[in-house]
């Protein structure tokens, strides 16, 4: 049996009154995903329990099969799988955004999406004059996200499950006056945030972006942390083994833990310029050598943060065309399959932020008695009774039936 595991991140939404009272998913064309639902079911799943913040990194770990009431420690230590950096059993990882905020409200969680290099200036910066001789280490991700690192073996880390900071990206075009971290070692994060502000003021590369009418980076928001996670590896749990297609740290960071390969795609941006095609060429490429491929796609959780409903659109049917199709093609060629398509949590274009709540399923192949659901849409998946409330449960549902 080949498996295929599609996520089109944050795609669930609520109807549009600028779409006819359709949501984004209804109005795509997305003949493949449809064709899915056709020859399958719909059914819905909830990824995120709600004391719990409605993050990718709560939703994905239920996607993948585990719940996060057992396994969830933190977005930030995921992003340092990825990376390769080790947490020893008193180290915490911090997840470090280059943010703008002007007059306290978060103007763009990306600074303008700040290139990978400028970046790397501003937190070499921060590393020479913000910290000291405290245990720390900002650590260069992908653009606008990075990682600080507390060792804590000499120094026990001053943090707590507890300590807890909003997701950038969940204030936009909000004030950040009630949102800045707090618990057990928030002094130090906050403190570091506000000394950030007049390092990065006249920097060189923020004094080159505004003279390039680009936003600049004001100062770094850290958040997202937590320990090392134990995930039990996914081929004991599951029986099978999968590789992984994704541009974003979080979920190569989850496929590390679990022992999945990563696939690295060029043109894969984690933006919706991402290479749709080449994400689909890679996954077919990839099914003769793996029992699972999982290919995720964060163009659509970007576009709904945008507040763009038409980016939504054109993402959906980009990957409907140029991943959902070659891969149902290329899993019917190889003889017994399964594919899911599902997002891991709602996005909605109105509040540019994750939410709670249960997102749309498809899944189809060998041994699946079809539904009456002939579209793959968030109605379909509320009028069905196949439900999810514990998400992580899908997995086993997807694998075994």
């Amino acid at each position: 049996m080949k498996y295929a595991l599609v996520i089109p991140d944050g795609c669930a939404d609520e109807p549009q009154a600028s779409l006819g009272g359709k949501t984004p998913l209804q109005a795509a064309r997305t003949p493949a995903m449809d064709e899915v639902a056709a020859c399958g079911v719909v059914g819905r799943a909830n990824h995120v329990p709600d004391h719990l913040p409605a993050g990718s990194d709560v939703a994905n770990l239920s996607l993948l099969g585990y719940d996060p009431d057992a396994n969830y420690s933190g977005r930030a230590p995921l992003e340092a799988a990825a990376q390769g950096i080790a947490l020893g059993p008193e180290d915490w990882a911090i997840r470090c955004n280059l943010v703008t905020i002007e007059n306290q409200i978060m103007r763009d969680f990306t600074a303008g999406h700040i290139s990978t290099e400028e970046a790397s200036a501003l937190l070499k910066s921060a590393q020479e004059e913000l910290v000291g001789d405290l245990p720390l280490e900002f650590v260069p991700g992908v653009s606008y996200r990075n990682l600080l690192i507390y060792r804590g073996h000499n120094r026990p880390a001053p943090f707590t499950r507890e300590t807890r900071a909003a997701a950038p990206h969940d204030l936009t075009d909000k004030s950040v006056v009630d949102d800045f971290p707090r618990g057990g070692g928030s002094d130090l994060l906050n403190d570091l945030m506000s000394r950030s502000v007049s390092l990065f003021a006249e920097h060189p590369v923020n004094a080159a972006r505004r003279q390039a009418g680009k936003l600049p980076a004001t100062n770094v928001w850290l958040w997202g942390l937590g320990r090392a996670p134990r995930l039990q590896p996914f081929q004991q749990a599951y029986g099978c083994a999968g590789k992984m297609i994704t541009a974003v740290d979080l979920l190569r960071g989850l496929a590390a833990l679990i022992g999945w390969q990563r696939i690295d795609v060029p043109g894969a941006t984690g933006y919706t310029d991402t290479d749709y095609a080449a994400k689909g060429r890679y996954a077919v490429d990839a099914l003769p050598g793996t029992d699972l491929i999982c290919v995720h796609v964060e163009a659509t959780d970007e576009a709904s943060h945008e507040g763009d409903i038409e980016a939504k659109i054109k993402a959906l049917e980009e990957i409907d065309r140029h991943i959902v199709a070659p891969l149902l093609k290329a899993l019917r060629a190889a003889g017994d399959y399964r594919i899911l398509v599902t997002p891991d949590h709602p996005t909605p274009v109105r509040t540019k932020t994750h939410s709670h709540g249960f997102v749309p399923f498809a899944l189809a192949g060998t041994g699946v008695v079809a539904d009456d659901c002939t579209t793959y849409d968030e109605t379909c998946a509320a009028r069905s009774s196949l439900s999810f409330p514990e998400g992580w449960k899908l997995m086993r549902y997807f694998l075994q039936g």
